[in-house]
């Protein structure tokens, strides 16, 4: 049963992920589509690339993942938690912050990440990919020391999470996890959505969530999700979290 320590301390927690504390949240900010709206909104639906706050995926998906975790808890479905690009690392960090808050020491929160941005595309194998510029981007370059150093302001790093450093292709298929309750797949590209799946989803657990960052942003990650699941026969019931984020529970 949850008690009103455990609440209190996991919504401060993605209010401090998300910067609702000390930003100014009136503070009007011009999207790339040339809207503008409140930091709060921004931050709330995930729309903008903060630059004080440890995650970019905003309230909703930030709640979507609490959710997600909990109910592996109380369902009892075992393995460990993966998250398949991390940026800043604030959603990992709040994985392995609910995991404290229930006193769950059996479990670890894996952080996949080149820690040196996105790759450049690979058209001739993802023709999907073809065009994007995100391996441009220095801001999604984020380095593991300073993934370490984040959850370290949180008193989370610990032997409960571990690092699996370099691109997909390299480190999944080979990765040391024998059983997952929680993939949430955030590699924006088709190949790095697909690497994963290929890698991870057979070691999700029957009951356990797969979470996608970038569904309605990036088509070529949606259309990953999709070969995928087409090509295995597999029942998805996707459910959308906000504008972007779309999750299903694994039931075959």
């Amino acid at each position: 049963m949850t008690d009103l320590s455990q609440v209190l301390y996991i919504d401060l927690l993605k209010r401090s992920l998300i910067n609702l504390i000390y930003d100014h949240l009136d503070q009007p900010i011009k999207l790339l589509d040339g809207r503008v709206i409140s930091t709060f909104q921004a931050r709330m639906e995930g729309l903008d690339w903060p630059s004080n706050a440890h995650t970019m995926i905003g309230w909703r998906r930030l709640t979507n993942v609490q959710n997600c975790v909990e109910a592996v808890l109380r369902d009892r479905i075992p393995g460990d938690l993966i998250e398949t690009g991390v940026w800043r690392g604030g959603a990992s960090i709040l994985m392995r912050g609910i995991l404290k808050a229930y006193s769950i020491t059996d479990r670890t929160v894996w952080l996949a990440d080149s820690f040196r941005g996105l790759p450049p595309p690979s058209p001739d194998d993802y023709p999907a990919d073809e065009g994007s510029d995100l391996h441009t981007y220095a801001e999604l370059a984020v380095s593991v020391q300073q993934v370490q150093a984040n959850f370290q302001r949180y008193n989370l790093l610990d032997d409960q999470v571990r690092f699996l450093e370099g691109w997909f292709k390299d480190t999944l298929p080979t990765a040391p996890i024998k059983q997952l309750a929680l993939l949430r797949l955030d590699g924006d590209l088709y190949e790095s959505t697909m690497q994963a799946l290929i890698s991870l989803y057979p070691k999700v657990s029957l009951g356990g969530y797969i979470i996608v960052d970038d569904y309605g942003a990036v088509p070529a990650c949606k259309q990953a999700i999709h070969d995928y699941i087409d090509s295995h026969q597999l029942k998805a019931d996707i459910q959308l979290v906000d504008w972007t984020g779309a999750f299903w529970q694994k039931v075959d």
